[in-house]
């Protein structure tokens, strides 16, 4: 199968590399600078708790042409890039695109390949559950064995479900079929927002930030109200024993969080504020139409953006 995958970092690279091994047909859209490390060296990932490195050559392009048709494709950016790709595959003719990551508006951007795609266009919203760092040598270091993918479509089922199951029927990647995938991405972004912003707060520093008591009881605040604001909207919270644990084991939410910053891996999950910020600024139309009180949420969203602002200066 001929698939394209845009987007050459951790989760991209690991991404290609399952669909490699998988016997498809994979290129890969990337940067001038990743483009090079890609054909000189291969895909390199290292599997860090599996022990070993693999290497997998795919071919790179550096720019989608509207007639170079792919069977699927693949976009795993942060969510702040996805608005620079979507009039690039609005113009191509493939049909079938996921897009990968987290995600605070699906509604529009499926309403953007609507109204200017050439094509028609069937779209799908994934998140892949693995993480990971790039190294100054574009090697990755990939810190889930297996994969997993959840997906599902704004309309319904997956459109092209058996092109999927082909894709990875060779490989012990998992799919996971979401029903409501907006209500799973919404759900996904209130503990990213809250645990990305205690560890923003602290320079990225783990250990400092496994200490900060405070902070941490204040993330599970963020998180209620997160919670709060989908609940009174109607979305169902999902996974749901999350937002019972917020609930009725907020102590236990926050030793769990805390234990979680402390190991060791945690070091080699990569993050970019640039995106946490993106998706605050997502939840802000939600929190207008709920109303309701959320001084937490509200005060670690200043916090976060005064820093922010202070180092784009």
């Amino acid at each position: 199968m001929r698939i394209l995958v845009i987007g050459a970092g951790v989760l991209g690279s690991y991404l290609a590399h399952v669909l490699v091994r998988g016997g498809n047909e994979v290129t890969i859209l990337a940067r001038v600078k990743r483009a090079a490390e890609l054909q000189q060296d291969g895909l390199v990932i290292r599997h860090y708790f599996q022990r070993k490195t693999t290497v997998d050559q795919v071919k790179v392009i550096a720019e989608l042409q509207p007639d170079d048709v792919y069977d699927l494709i693949f976009v795993v950016m942060k969510y702040n890039d996805f608005p620079a790709v979507l009039p690039i595959l609005a113009e191509n003719e493939s049909s079938n695109i996921v897009l990968v990551g987290n995600n605070g508006d699906t509604r529009s951007m499926q309403r953007f390949f609507e109204d200017n795609s050439r094509t028609p266009k069937n779209v799908v919203f994934g998140f892949q559950l693995s993480g990971g760092v790039r190294e100054e040598n574009g090697h990755v270091i990939c810190i889930r064995a297996g994969g997993q993918m959840v997906l599902g479509s704004l309309d319904g089922e997956v459109p092209f479900k058996p092109l999927m199951e082909q894709a990875f029927k060779q490989t012990k990647y998992k799919l996971d079929y979401q029903k409501d995938i907006n209500a799973w991405l919404l759900s996904h972004i209130v503990p990213i927002v809250a645990i990305n912003s205690v560890s923003y707060l602290h320079d990225g520093d783990l250990a400092q930030a496994s200490k900060d008591k405070v902070r941490w009881k204040q993330a599970v605040a963020v998180m209620e109200e997160g919670f709060a604001i989908l609940e009174k909207l109607k979305y169902p919270v999902n996974p749901a024993v999350l937002v019972n644990g917020v609930k009725k084991h907020k102590t236990l939410i926050y030793q769990g969080m805390r234990f979680v910053h402390k190991l060791r891996f945690m070091k080699l999950v990569d993050g970019s504020f640039s995106e946490i910020a993106a998706l605050y600024q997502s939840f802000e139309p939600l929190k207008g139409q709920a109303n309701l009180l959320t001084p937490a949420w509200d005060a670690f969203k200043q916090q976060t953006f005064t820093k922010y602002a202070l180092e784009q200066r």
